[in-house]
Formats: C-alpha cells, structure tokens, sequence
C-alpha cells in the first residue's frame, strides 16, 4: 500500500499525505507546499508516508 501512496505523491501529493493521514493539520500544509512549489509538495508528501506508520 505503501508503493501506491508514494506514486500518489508523486502525481497528486496532497492525494497521498491525504491517503496517510487524512484531513489532518499535514495535509493542510502539504496542500501550501504543493502551491508554493510543487517539489516541496512531492517532498513532503513522501517524508509524511515514510514516516508514519
């Protein structure tokens, strides 16, 4: 589950920090990363599946 999760973030990464942990305060903030920039959007949205369990 974990693989289609990081492609998620890849394409859409609020979708996948959605799918981890969702409506929470990470993906609120993962959603103003991805419109400030979309690589650190990815990164976080990678670092918060990777992280959590």
């Amino acid at each position: 589950m974990d693989l289609i999760r990081i492609l998620l973030a890849i394409l859409l990464p609020p979708v996948g920090v959605f799918l981890q942990v969702g409506f929470g305060l990470q993906f609120w903030i993962n959603i103003l990363l991805t419109i400030f920039g979309y690589i650190p959007g990815i990164i976080h949205a990678v670092y918060i599946i990777a992280t959590r369990d």
